[in-house]
């Protein structure tokens, strides 16, 4: 596509913005529920810019047009904004709302500003009408000007929704919804807003295909004492689902009504919402005198602590993916040299061999497969326009993962594809003692992501190196590959107050980048288990699930101290054990000579 219809875009909104007297329009990235992930009618900022990243927020006046983002994307959006007419600007800070200082300076005395209330959250709304305060400027949030202009706009999605069973999920949906009302009691609630799609998905025990990756249906819920109120299309919701929704108290009402019922909720009750994940427009229809609470919902704070049996079904499916990625790399080994393989082609055979495994749906982002430059880009994932072949040379970058009904995974591993240098081999070592320094940490019970982050990047800051992005976030049961409370470094994907619990599941992914040349990341998703209680009190620590050899061609040894050493020849011993006996024989073979364990301090 021609980047001059992103300028003729540009100029149509514009026009609009005259017609209806706005000094400045703000587009924000995300949908009506506030989330990462969002279907193809709300990506307006792709249609708009051309930008594809999944963390933006575009500022239009008469004469200026900014897309903010931060370091993940500064190369990608660069190449992608070039004669847009928009211009990068870059975050200092990531996830931090920079457009905001920006309005507050560079708006006129008296001007208007414009967001759709839809797509903004209360939280944000409070921060730019403080911001807009010493000009006199005004915020309106009932403006939605893409309408108008995006002509050809994607339909929402209308697929069915289906059942996510209890084998899987560990728990009914009406012992769900009644943990949720107990702990709504606790906290004095007579209801519980639901507005994060993957909150409702849990609650409900139910899955669609409403989103790319993630297993969704667009929808809303209100919990109230008797009822669980579901606001969704009726049509996607099958018959006997239907019925079993009856049974359990949940009735579904129209989508666009969420509002409308908020607005009728009588004086004094106590609603409980989440204000990162609940738009201004929602927000707003809320009569005055109902008391609001406002903390992360009990579902998100509930379903990041995996059950027993949601635990069980997740190493299960770290066993299938393991094979999945141990097959590939053999596969890419085997084959590279031989016949032309590109990014493209190397995700499309590991989505291959991943839906081979036993109850895979197909991948749980778009995957990251990147070649020596294009690993030195967090996000990147290779296009048509991008798509590089794969040579004998340098490294290989794969981060990935699956969509199972016993579970998501997510894991990078990084594989020298030719003999690595010194200096590749030191970066790689230093990020990686990162990962196995959090992977081995023991913490006490009440400690926060932050507080421990420090291990991960220690290492690198010791040699003046770092990387732009958090370290680790939550991940959800067959649901967003991204998903809090807890986090590991930033708020971006979580809640920073939150602190650990045993069943949380996590990335562990430190990393170094070197722009222009390669990239290394090793990511392991870690399990919160109990350790030892002593005098001090009760302590926590992490189990390693992620199955998958890592390269030691690319390992300095004598950077690893004997404790790190350790836990890398254990976990190669635990890898073999634990996939050996699902591979061939060959394949045993191969996995067998990439997980002997390494020993000795010298330098090659």
């Amino acid at each position: 596509m021609s980047v001059n219809v992103h300028k003729k875009r540009l100029a149509g909104l514009r026009a609009a913005m005259k017609k209806k007297g706005i000094d400045a329009l703000i587009v924000p990235i995300t949908d009506p529920h506030l989330g990462e992930y969002v279907p193809g009618h709300w990506r307006v900022i792709e249609w708009l810019t051309g930008f594809t990243g999944s963390a933006a927020t575009v500022v239009i006046t008469s004469r200026f047009a900014g897309l903010w983002t931060d370091s993940r994307y500064f190369i990608a959006a660069e190449e992608q904004l070039q004669d847009s007419g928009f211009e990068l600007v870059k975050l200092k800070i990531p996830h931090t709302p920079e457009y905001i200082d920006w309005l507050g300076s560079n708006i006129k005395k008296g001007g208007k500003v414009a967001v759709d209330g839809r797509v903004i959250s209360i939280g944000l709304v409070r921060l730019l009408e403080t911001a807009l305060e010493p000009s006199g400027a005004s915020l309106n949030i009932k403006t939605d000007l893409i309408k108008g202009v995006w002509s050809d706009r994607p339909p929402l999605p209308t697929e069915q929704a289906f059942d996510h069973p209890v084998k899987y999920a560990g728990r009914s949906r009406a012992d769900k919804i009644s943990d949720v009302r107990a702990r709504m009691a606790e906290t004095g609630a007579d209801y519980q807003l639901c507005t994060s799609v993957d909150d409702i998905m849990w609650l409900l025990n139910i899955r669609g295909n409403d989103i790319s990756f993630s297993p969704l249906v667009i929808s809303f819920a209100l919990i109230g004492p008797d009822q669980v109120l579901f606001f969704a299309d009726e049509e996607k919701i099958p018959g006997k689902m239907k019925s079993a929704f009856d049974r359990d108290g949940v009735v579904i009402l129209p989508y666009d009504m969420v509002s409308r019922v908020l607005g009728s909720l009588a004086d004094n009750s106590v609603l409980l919402l989440s204000p990162g994940t609940t738009s201004a427009s929602i927000f707003r229809s809320i009569p005055r005198k109902v008391r609001i609470k406002e903390d992360v919902s009990i579902p998100t704070r509930l379903k990041s602590i995996k059950n027993t049996t949601e635990i069980a079904n997740i190493r299960e499916v770290m066993v299938r993916d393991g094979v999945a990625l141990t097959r590939f790399f053999i596969w890419l080994e085997n084959t590279l040299g031989g016949e032309r393989i590109t990014e493209l082609t190397a995700s499309e055979k590991l989505e291959t061999l991943r839906r081979e495994q036993e109850d895979c749906k197909g991948p749980s982002f778009e995957t990251i497969a990147a070649y020596n430059a294009h690993a030195a880009l967090p996000h990147y994932a290779p296009s048509k326009e991008s798509d590089t072949e794969l040579k004998a040379n340098g490294i290989f970058l794969l981060d990935s993962g699956g969509q199972y009904l016993g579970g998501t995974t997510d894991v990078t591993r990084t594989i020298a594809l030719s003999k690595p240098d010194k200096r590749m081999k030191s970066d790689f070592t230093l990020a990686l003692k990162g990962t196995i320094n959090l992977a081995m940490v023991r913490f006490p019970a009440g400690t926060k992501g932050f507080q421990i982050e420090v291990l991960a990047r220690k290492a690198l800051w010791d040699n003046g190196l770092n990387y732009g992005h958090g370290t680790g976030h939550g991940v959800g049961f067959f649901l967003n590959v991204h998903e809090g409370p807890q986090t590991i470094g930033t708020g971006s994907s979580g809640d920073m107050k939150t602190f650990f619990e045993p069943g949380m599941l996590t990335a562990d992914e430190p990393a170094i980048y070197r722009p222009g040349e390669y990239g290394f990341r090793t990511e392991n998703l870690i399990l919160c288990v109990d350790d030892v209680t002593t005098d001090h009190g009760t302590f926590l620590k992490f189990e390693t699930v992620t199955q998958c050899y890592i390269d030691t061609s690319l390992i300095e040894i004598s950077l690893l101290d004997p404790r790190e050493l350790k836990w890398l020849n254990d976990y190669h011993a635990n890898v073999f054990r634990t996939l050996s006996p699902h591979l061939k024989a060959d394949e045993k073979k191969w996995l067998k000579v990439k997980t002997a364990p390494i020993t000795g301090k010298k330098e090659n």
